[in-house]
């Protein structure tokens, strides 16, 4: 997959030719869930029409410009994202830095600015609630109007539904925030991660025999609820069962909220300084303050029975 950062570096990689004829797709695309998938699959199906595929995205929520005060945690990370885009086989990934000047233009202004002469496109594969222009004021129905004008046809895919609720990011956000990781990898499509840098703590975990790897605050991939998770470590290529840990640790001393993990059946595992990935299978409990360390001791005991069982070892 080629990527471009903006529309200078494709103009200055590519030149006048563009990509010749394409079908875009165009979104925030901020999880790359069921939804996005279906979205992304309508535009690489139409390669077989000799149609080079682009996704167009942007390189921050569009709230960040528009509404920093009600921004959220992203549920992925830039980096996560792009892995997801290119195993879905999009050719093109081009992602637009969102300005001022951008949001500012006008949905007529955008379409053949960008759609037309730039990406050449011939179909515009988009969701059924798309807003574009100045304060998102055009929806599906105005790009189907203004495709008639700029040579191209629209495709507006419908909404998937699951288990009664509409995927979306916002359905995804609330499940992870009430710890619910099943409901949230179903409507993934795929098992939710963090990935980051196992970074040196407080090594308390070590003292009563449960080693963790405590994951840097600017790992990739949103924390769920408080509490503790069954789920798999992924190391080197190795897949290690593990129990996570998300919030502050509060029987000993608070700390910034982040992640830790535990990996079962073995103590003597060196993680430091690797990037590692950790899977979110189900929740186990919610985030507790012990009365001391034999109480933690027997409630982690109790835990990674669970966790055993879960996981089927």
């Amino acid at each position: 997959m080629r990527v471009f950062n903006g529309l200078d570096e494709l103009a200055a990689e590519l030149g006048e030719a563009g990509f010749g004829s394409t079908v875009v797709t165009i979104g925030k695309f901020d999880g790359i869930h069921l939804g996005h998938q279906k979205l992304i699959a309508a535009a690489v199906a139409k390669h077989d029409a000799g149609l080079q595929s682009v996704l167009v995205t942007f390189d921050r929520h569009p709230d960040a410009v528009l509404k920093p005060d009600q921004l959220r945690l992203p549920l992925i990370g830039a980096n996560q994202k792009q892995q997801l885009i290119e195993s879905l086989g999009i050719e093109n990934l081009l992602v637009l830095p969102f300005t001022e000047d951008l949001a500012a233009l006008t949905g007529e202004d955008f379409v053949k600015s960008i759609l037309v002469d730039v990406l050449a496109a011939k179909v515009v594969v988009v969701g059924p609630d798309f807003r574009f222009g100045r304060g998102g004021a055009c929806d599906v129905a105005e790009l189907t109007r203004l495709a008639g004008e700029g040579g191209f046809a629209v495709e507006s895919i419908e909404a998937l539904e699951l288990q009664g609720q509409k995927v979306s990011t916002s359905s995804i956000r609330e499940a992870l925030d009430r710890g619910d990781v099943k409901l949230a990898n179903a409507m993934f499509g795929r098992v939710h991660t963090t990935v980051g840098m196992v970074e040196h703590g407080l090594k308390i975990g070590r003292t009563i025999g449960f080693p963790t790897a405590n994951i840097c605050r600017d790992a990739e991939g949103y924390l769920p609820l408080d509490g503790v998770y069954a789920g798999w470590l992924i190391a080197d290529g190795v897949r290690h069962p593990a129990a996570h840990s998300v919030g502050v640790n509060e029987t000993f001393q608070a700390v910034p909220r982040l992640v830790e993990s535990h990996v079962i059946g073995t103590k003597d595992l060196d993680l430091y300084d690797k990037v590692v990935t950790l899977e979110y299978v189900d929740f186990i409990r919610p985030a507790a303050k012990f009365s001391g360390v034999d109480d933690l001791v027997d409630e982690i005991n109790r835990d990674i029975a669970k966790i055993c069982t879960i996981l089927g070892i």
